[in-house]
């Protein structure tokens, strides 16, 4: 009975360590792979934020013009979301090393 168990376990461990083995495998081939879509990503969020950018000050210009009274509020908002998603592309990039 006891060598019935002892070759259980040992064939137990066994398994567990090849399992082991590939899902660190697994786990390395997943990062390498996500580390390829993080820079395409990054400049493409900040390209967003270019466009977000051109498109705000078109229309805090008209707003402007026109002779709106909350125009510092938009201009607020504007600045706030094309430095947010600057620093997003960024930020994706720095943490992630690449």
């Amino acid at each position: 009975m006891k060598k019935r168990l002892s070759f259980v376990a040992v064939a137990l461990l066994a398994f567990v360590q090849q399992t082991r083995a590939q899902g660190v495998e697994g786990i390395d081939a997943a990062s390498s792979e996500l580390t390829t879509y993080v820079d395409p990503i990054g400049t493409l969020i900040i390209v967003i934020g270019a466009i977000v950018g051109l498109v705000g000050g078109v229309r805090v210009f008209i707003k402007w013009n026109s002779g709106d009274q909350d125009v510092q509020k938009s201009i607020m908002g504007w600045m706030g979301s094309c430095v947010f998603l600057m620093l997003v592309g960024v930020v994706v990039k720095a943490f992630f090393g690449v």
